[in-house]
């Protein structure tokens, strides 16, 4: 995170600016390097024409961006954005996709959409904490929240508390953001996880807070002192609620902007990233854009962790540019869904192999996930509330599948207590199966 450098202050005369702006290799340039939105700290090593230094082509280049600039403003600090032509076409890809248009409800099957949707949750509250720095596996997270496992150490809980709150946020998904709304999720998203347990869902009341580079311990960035928190706060949301007939901003880039904000604002002691990322999620579902449900955005920011924080530092230091966390967000979204792309052919080619399963007699897909499940983990312990949990159906359904598995010989029952029972595959599974599927 450290070492961004400012970029050089230098004037140029109108006709200097002209002369080179009117040279075809330079407006090529320009919309290359806006295309990927790139900061000073890439263009002064760009090659460049003779006729032309680095510093001056940074100089046209914040020339034709400050042209296009739409200023926003929170409490007493100004901000800009637009909409380069390569974010343009991605915004257009998302509305098409992620949106309501129809030909995209065919990407997920209607009968695992339960599935994919636990599992992209899953996928986000765990990236999202280990974006904050939980430390944890994949499979023993998806473990813990599909078991229903009571959180044994700090990053466990920051990933329950994340999986908690997006819960919640998918039944308020319809609702103004209020002051409320905001402190209830901070305080789910952090319980248990502070230092001082007091300081959950609740605005920070000092200024001894700053966001420190974790490889030195060096402060990179102090925020806004905590008594213009109000003033922000309430402005922010305000920006969340409104919709403006004569002043739109594209959702995704309106979600963008909420998501740096709470950032840049950092409104609590702790937990303002995992906020962040819940209200950018929030918004965009309260926009419907219906597949955000089913991306883990946070994966791929979690992949992208040094890009995240810069794009957070090129917007400070350039001006307040919030086109650089826009631009940056955008990629996170196109990666995400390219990822769910993959994942649902994966998952489809995964479906045709249970092609031997399905001849068992008398077996629905439940049941065949769950033999294929046994089969490719033989010591797989199940619950019945953790099939509940990935179906999406009734208790009683999962234990009537569960039933009907142990009945014909696949499945075993083990007494835990005399509450609770798990189920794993038989002894003679392999056995068993083959004289069923040769009937």
């Amino acid at each position: 995170m450290k070492g961004i450098e400012s970029p050089p202050a230098m004037q140029l005369k109108p006709g200097r600016i002209f002369d080179l702006i009117s040279m075809s290799k330079i407006q090529e340039t320009l919309y290359s390097v806006n295309e990927k939105y790139l900061y000073w700290d890439k263009v002064k090593h760009l090659e460049l024409p003779a006729e032309i230094s680095n510093k001056e082509f940074w100089r046209i280049l914040k020339s034709t961006r400050d042209l296009q600039m739409r200023k926003i403003k929170f409490g007493k600090y100004i901000f800009g954005f637009w909409s380069p032509p390569a974010l343009q076409k991605d915004l257009h890809r998302f509305d098409l996709h992620l949106g309501g248009h129809l030909s995209s409800k065919g990407l997920i099957p209607e009968e695992d959409k339960h599935q994919y949707l636990i599992s992209s949750i899953m996928e986000e509250a765990i990236a999202s904490s280990q974006i904050e720095g939980a430390v944890t596996t994949r499979k023993k997270a998806k473990e813990m929240l599909r078991k229903n496992i009571s959180p044994q150490s700090q990053s466990d809980q920051m990933i329950f508390n994340n999986y908690k709150t997006i819960q919640h946020i998918l039944k308020i998904r319809d609702e103004d953001l209020s002051p409320d709304h905001l402190l209830e999720i901070h305080k789910l998203m952090v319980d248990k996880t502070l230092d001082d347990h007091a300081d959950a869902g609740k605005f920070r009341t000092t200024n001894d807070i700053g966001v420190m580079d974790a490889s030195d311990n060096e402060l990179v960035y102090l925020p806004p002192d905590y008594r213009e928190m109000k003033v922000l706060m309430r402005d922010l949301i305000d920006f969340f609620n409104e919709e403006k007939e004569n002043d739109f901003i594209h959702p995704i880039m309106k979600a963008s902007i909420i998501h740096f904000m709470i950032g840049y604002i950092h409104p609590f002691v702790d937990g303002n990233g995992r906020t962040a990322r819940a209200l950018f999620y929030w918004f965009l579902l309260k926009k419907e854009y219906w597949l955000t449900e089913y991306l883990s955005i946070s994966r791929m920011i979690y992949n992208s962790k040094a890009q995240y924080a810069n794009a957070y530092l090129y917007t400070e230091h350039d001006n307040n540019d919030l086109t650089y966390f826009i631009t940056f967000q955008v990629k996170m979204l196109s990666q995400a869904f390219d990822e769910l792309k993959k994942y649902i052919e994966r998952k489809i080619k995964e479906k045709r192999k249970l092609s031997d399963l399905t001849r068992v007699p008398n077996i629905n897909s439940r049941q065949a996930s769950i033999l294929k499940w046994v089969m490719d983990d033989p010591d797989d312990v199940f619950t019945s509330q953790e099939l509940v949990n990935r179906f999406g159906v009734a208790d009683q359904t999962v234990r009537n599948d569960l039933q009907k598995l142990i009945d014909i010989g696949l499945m075993e029952r083990i007494l835990v207590n005399r509450k609770q029972q798990n189920f794993i595959r038989s002894k003679n599974f392999e056995r068993v199966l083959r004289a069923l599927i040769k009937r």
